[in-house]
């Protein structure tokens, strides 16, 4: 990808799964990339991963709903790395309660990591950027952002809802200063968040499984390696031109 090497990035939620495709994928093409996680042992392990492989990386704790880590983060990539030109918004959880099944503090929490920690990340790092005159920020998103799935995981649905919001609101606020914003949405993607149903023994979770598989017109689940790839094309300069869209890596869900 054009104008990647040397850039400085941060992940969030990159000790496994699609934060952790997603740092090896820009650290292969050329980019110094902070990992950072709550996952300590995880997250420092794929550091030296990239390392051994020739990459530049390091690891630092990171709670993306707590202000103070933020701004410890973000002034920590500064003085290893020297800026902050990338910065991709990948740490969330998974929720399955619908609107009655529910609490406040599971709803709330989803929202302060989901939705709140995507914009502490945008509000810290967009100064790091426009001082280096300009960045790319990836918010990844969702299909439920979008749709309404199953009728379930109603916190989940409302931050990933709103991370698309807020990327198009921020996208359109710093469009002049060469900050591009864009959101990702990926559909059912292998990773650790969807284990619960994947491995189950659950009837129930199976018949989950199925109905996922069944409703994806590529009849498969996606790969944390096709994220990376839109990730790493949005923060290069092959999508110079685009700024407040939303990209669908969801194998067709979106397109029934």
């Amino acid at each position: 990808m054009r104008g990647l090497r040397q850039k400085v990035a941060i992940v969030t939620g990159a000790a496994r799964g699609i934060g952790a495709a997603t740092a090896q994928r820009l650290a292969d093409e050329g980019v110094k990339v902070l990992l950072t996680d709550v996952l300590s042992a995880e997250g420092e392990a794929m550091a030296q991963l990239i390392l051994d492989r020739g990459g530049e990386a390091a690891y630092a704790y990171l709670d993306v709903s707590d202000e103070a880590n933020w701004e410890r983060v973000v002034r920590s990539a500064v003085e290893r790395f020297g800026a902050i030109h990338i910065l991709v918004n990948n740490a969330g959880i998974g929720t399955l309660p619908d609107v009655e099944q529910e609490t406040l503090d599971g709803f709330n929490r989803t929202i302060a990591i989901n939705q709140v920690g995507v914009w502490l990340g945008m509000k810290y790092t967009i100064p790091q950027m426009r001082a280096s005159g300009g960045g790319s920020i990836i918010n990844i998103s969702s299909i439920f952002g979008t749709v309404g799935g199953f009728g379930g995981s109603i916190a989940y649905h409302a931050a990933k809802g709103a991370v698309r919001l807020m990327t198009k609101n921020a996208a359109v606020r710093y469009a002049k200063e060469n900050i591009r914003v864009n959101s990702v949405h990926p559909g059912f993607i292998d990773t650790p968040m969807i284990s619960q149903v994947k491995d189950s023994s659950d009837p129930a979770m199976q018949q989950m499984m199925s109905t996922i598989l069944g409703m994806t017109p590529m009849g498969r689940l996606g790969k944390p390696e096709e994220i990376a790839a839109m990730v790493a094309f949005l923060a290069s300069d092959d999508a110079a031109f685009c700024t407040g869209a939303e990209f669908y890596v969801d194998g067709g869900w979106t397109a029934i």
